[in-house]
Parts: structure tokens; C-alpha cells; sequence
């Protein structure tokens, strides 16, 4: 193998987008298997973090399929980066109060499904990003909480897709 050519080592931009979704569908499998498996209900800001991985997921799997020129794979990788800051904003969140002392965690809210069925859009929409005291129970998961884990993920993702922003655009049709 030739160790100079570096797209023998590295993927292409349209391969790695690829990539990407499937490590998002991977993260989304992950959730769906401590819900519905290991019974763990999904507090609102897991639910935020989910919708953010799904929004990567969406726009890799976008610039897969389309395959445009070098500015539409900035574009499509500058937004997977704004939508990794996003997740991992609310990932952050979630660690800040898993951390809170007991008695300084704000009171569990409403479901999500009363949420939204009682209070005005705009209302549910914002106690959703604010999380509450079912956000603060850490489960520990390989020594670290999900949202640790799910930072992780945020982290690496916009870190692939700033990657994609700079990477040199000479192969982009493989």
C-alpha cells in the first residue's frame, strides 16, 4: 500500500458524510436500546440531545446523496458543526445538573407529552431545553453518565465535520 497517496487512508468527503450518518444512526440505536431494553425513560434534554444527533445525522446523510460542488460541502458541514455546538450545548447542560447538588435541582416538570399538550408551543419548546429534576439522575454507563458520553459524541462529530470544512477537496465524487 501506498502510504503517500492519502486516499488510501483517508475517505472521501462524500464516503465520510456517509460515515457520519451511520455513526448517528449508531448513537440513535444506543438511546432507543436504553429505553426500550434497559428502561430508561428519557428526560427532556435527552430527548434534545436525541433531535440534534438526528439533525447531523439528517444533514451527513443530505450531503451524501447530493453530492455538491466544494461550497456545498462546507455548507452542509458548517451546519453539522453548528448542530454539534447545539447538542453539545444542551449535553453540557445536562452534565451542570446531573452536578448540582440535591438540594439545588429545579423540580421535575410535567411529561413531555402534557408539555406540549397543555401549555402553549413556544412555552412546552422552552421547559423542554431548560430540563428539570429527571434530567439530574446520572446513569452511569462505563464510568461516565450518558450525557458525558453524548458530549463525547457532540465533540467528535463537529470535529469530523470541521475536518470536512478544511479537508482538501480534490476527490469528490468518490
Amino acid at each position: 500500500m501506498n502510504l503517500s497517496n492519502s486516499t488510501t487512508i483517508i475517505p472521501s468527503i462524500r464516503k465520510t458524510n456517509f460515515i457520519i450518518f451511520i455513526g448517528c444512526v449508531l448513537l440513535i440505536l444506543v438511546g432507543v436500546y436504553l429505553e426500550h431494553v434497559m428502561r430508561l425513560i428519557p428526560c427532556p434534554l435527552c430527548i434534545t440531545q436525541r433531535a440534534f444527533i438526528d439533525l447531523i445525522g439528517v444533514l451527513a446523510l443530505a450531503a451524501f446523496i447530493h453530492n455538491p460542488n466544494i461550497k456545498g460541502h462546507r455548507a452542509y458541514a458548517v451546519a453539522g458543526v453548528l448542530a454539534a455546538l447545539g447538542g453539545a450545548y444542551f449535553a453540557q447542560h445536562h452534565i451542570w445538573l446531573q452536578s448540582l447538588p440535591t438540594d439545588q435541582v429545579p423540580a421535575c416538570g410535567p411529561g413531555l407529552a402534557y408539555m406540549f399538550e397543555v401549555f402553549p408551543f413556544m412555552e412546552a419548546f422552552t421547559m423542554l431545553l431548560q430540563g428539570d429534576g429527571t434530567c439530574a439522575q446520572p446513569h452511569i454507563i462505563f464510568g461516565l453518565s450518558i450525557p458525558k458520553w453524548t458530549l463525547i459524541a457532540f465533540i467528535g462529530l463537529g470535529l469530523i465535520n470541521i475536518y470536512q470544512v478544511v479537508r482538501k477537496h480534490d476527490a469528490l465524487v468518490n
